[in-house]
């Protein structure tokens, strides 16, 4: 077979068929417990095998249908063949980070080469076009067909599922429906599932908190800023959240579970539990990460699933990205297995964590995060050779009683070239609380920061990601 097109038609057909093969329980729960008894309760030997039958698959068609793939497999001076487990992969393979896509998008824009949506596929059977929402560089668009909408509609039901949404529960989506995926692939997962949802896109805060009121929607799914936020609302409004049908908070787009001060006030104030998806729009677009029944145990830290029969999971060291061992701290590598559009190989997504492979007690025997994710890399701040991530700022300001639910960390340059932290938090007490703030800081970041007290309800609050950090430093 020489024809560039009847390769690339016949890898596409095969790695299809390759996804096909590997699905189960599609369109039911296949028990009480789980979506997919078959996958989610696999051996470690199953999920390898599951994984290695899909490299061998991907990289064939990944390299007769992405220009991107195929300059790096030649480059690397590697065929297909070469990869064709999860060994191999990781032991050849370089990690594909964010800059790599950028500048290939660059040069052939506006879409870039690094999916397998050409633009006659996407006349043929395009879906939908989502763009990266990272905090760097320029947005980076992936075009997804209807094949990896149901794809993502059955693996969201599974994890949906594993968090125990159920017949009798309405969701109430708070999202603007931008352009990012987490909403639009529970929408559809939802569907999937039979459950009945309450748009509450184009609304303000107390539209919003009325809808709660008024229809007793038992599931918010927001950002966990947003969740802090509503529950202001109600409160001003003489409801007390405790007392509405909520039960369960679906976050994502912020840390979420792996803040304890965060987690604790949002499942406080609202009497409810707190769940989380994780994921990123390049490498895994559907769920990548999502809480159980036993994500927050009596003790110890909390947990985040990972699908490890649609993905493979593995950390790098955060310097030389060099692959690492369960159980070490190191950045997220996400190669996604179920997408005919944008099955990339070993991107890194670049959040802190570690991870675990042993059984959890729900059951599940996937890869666990351990802490669930502490911080992305890209949000790493430098101050004055001192590092430290937006969350340890976050834990600090939470821990102090009073203390509102926004906070904001500016960093600029004073005129000797001092490079400077102001943190502004809300409180009644004014500046009287703000030698509390900078001893807390102080004592978990090892940094003296400046401290503003601002009134209650002074700083924005957003229904997107919350954008606490404004950088005006000088730069040189």
């Amino acid at each position: 077979m020489t024809d560039p097109a009847n390769r690339a038609t016949a890898t596409r057909n095969a790695w299809l068929a390759t996804i096909e093969r590997h699905r189960h329980d599609r369109d039911v729960p296949g028990s009480k417990q789980y979506w997919s008894p078959r996958l989610d309760t696999a051996s470690r030997d199953e999920i390898a095998s599951i994984q290695n039958d899909k490299i061998a698959a991907v990289a064939p068609f990944l390299y007769e249908n992405s220009a991107f793939y195929r300059r790096r497999f030649d480059r690397l001076g590697l065929v297909p063949d070469d990869l064709r487990t999860v060994e191999d992969l990781i032991g050849k393979w370089p990690v594909v980070d964010k800059l790599e896509m950028a500048e290939d998008a660059a040069a052939q824009p506006p879409y870039g080469t690094y999916t397998a949506m050409s633009d006659a596929l996407w006349a043929e059977r395009g879906w939908m076009m989502f763009s990266s929402s990272g905090t760097t560089g320029a947005p980076r668009v992936f075009r997804y067909s209807h094949f990896d909408r149901e794809l993502w509609a059955w693996a969201n039901a599974r994890a949906l599922h594993a968090m125990d949404f159920r017949s009798g529960d309405t969701v109430f989506m708070i999202t603007g429906y931008g352009p990012h995926v987490w909403a639009w692939g529970v929408q559809y997962a939802l569907a999937k599932m039979g459950l009945p949802t309450l748009p509450g896109g184009g609304m303000d805060a107390k539209a919003r908190a009325n809808i709660v009121i008024r229809y007793q929607p038992t599931i918010l799914l927001c950002t966990p800023s947003y969740a802090l936020h509503l529950c202001r609302t109600l409160q001003t409004l003489g409801v007390d959240p405790r007392t509405t049908a909520v039960r369960t908070l679906f976050v994502a787009g912020e840390p979420g579970m792996s803040i304890a001060a965060t987690r604790t006030r949002i499942q406080e104030l609202w009497d409810a539990r707190l769940v989380e998806f994780y994921g990123c729009t390049e490498a895994s677009p559907h769920v990548g990460g999502f809480s159980c029944p036993h994500s927050q145990p009596e003790s110890g830290p909390v947990t985040t699933h990972l699908l490890e029969d649609v993905q493979v999971w593995e950390t790098v060291d955060p310097q030389n990205r060099d692959a690492q061992q369960d159980g070490e701290r190191g950045l997220t590598v996400c190669t996604n297995l179920n997408s005919e559009s944008s099955p990339q190989l070993r991107f890194l997504v670049g959040d802190y964590t570690t991870l675990d492979r042993s059984r959890c007690p729900c059951g599940r025997t996937h890869v666990r995060a351990i802490g669930s994710f502490s911080g992305r890399a890209d949000d790493l701040i430098n101050l004055r050779g001192v590092k430290m991530f937006p969350g340890q700022i976050e834990h600090a300001v939470r821990s102090i009683a009073g203390i509102g639910d926004e906070f904001e960390i500016l960093l600029t340059t004073n005129a000797d070239g001092l490079d400077l932290m102001t943190v502004r938090v809300e409180h009644q007490a004014g500046e009287t609380v703000a030698t509390t703030v900078i001893e807390e800081i102080r004592s978990r970041c090892e940094i003296r920061a400046h401290v503003e007290v601002l009134d209650p309800g002074t700083l924005p609050r957003t229904e997107f990601k919350a954008a606490r950090v404004k950088d005006r430093r000088e730069k040189r």
